[in-house]
C-alpha cells in the first residue's frame, strides 16, 4: 500500500506533483536508499537516493478476487490515468522519450541506481522520461509509469526524478 490509497484520480493533482517534486525535490549526493513513510500508518510515501526521487502518484483498489472483465476494466482506467498525465506532461514539456523496463533489464538485475530501487519497489513499468525539463532547477529529468506487483496487488502511478539522464535501457 501507498501513501496514495484511496485517493480518487486527478490529473491536475498528480501533475502538480510530479511538478513540485521536480522544483522542490531534495535528491540527495550521496548515502544510502531510503524509504519514506507516513507517520501514521508507515505506508509507502517516497523513496530516496543517490540523485532520484521515487514517489507514488496514484493507487488503485486492490484487485484481491477481481477476475476477467472487471481487472481487465481496472487496468483499461489504469492505462487511461497514465496516458492523461503523459499527454498533459508532453502538452507541457513536449514529447517524451519510452525507457523499457523489458525482459533484459529485469533479468540482469542492474547495479545502477535507480533502476535498481525501481525494480526493488516492483515498479517495472516502462518509463516515459523527459528531460532535462527546462522549467525544472539544473538539469532534472522526470518520469512516470504504471505498476502492478502482482495480479491481486493495486495498479500504481509512480514519478521518477532525477538529476542525471537514464540510459535506454540499464
Amino acid at each position: 500500500m501507498t501513501a496514495r490509497a484511496g485517493e480518487p484520480f486527478d490529473t491536475g493533482r498528480v501533475v502538480a506533483a510530479v511538478e513540485a517534486a521536480l522544483s522542490d525535490a531534495r535528491l540527495p549526493d550521496a548515502g544510502p536508499v531510503a524509504d519514506e513513510g507516513e507517520p501514521e500508518t508507515g505506508e509507502w510515501r517516497a523513496t530516496r537516493g543517490e540523485g532520484f526521487l521515487l514517489f507514488p502518484l496514484w493507487e488503485s483498489a486492490p484487485l484481491t478476487g477481481v477476475y476477467g472483465r472487471e481487472w481487465t476494466d481496472a487496468e483499461a482506467t489504469a492505462e487511461e490515468h497514465l496516458a492523461a498525465v503523459v499527454r498533459e506532461l508532453d502538452r507541457r514539456w513536449g514529447p517524451h522519450r519510452t525507457v523499457t523496463m523489458g525482459p533484459d533489464l529485469l533479468r540482469a538485475r542492474p547495479a545502477a541506481e535507480p533502476f535498481r530501487t525501481l525494480l526493488a519497489k516492483d515498479c517495472n513499468g516502462d518509463l516515459a522520461l523527459w528531460g532535462p525539463v527546462p522549467a525544472a532547477p539544473g538539469d532534472r529529468w522526470a518520469a512516470v509509469s504504471l505498476n502492478q506487483s502482482d495480479s491481486d496487488a493495486p495498479m500504481t502511478l509512480t514519478a521518477l526524478i532525477t538529476d542525471r539522464p537514464l540510459p535506454e535501457n540499464r
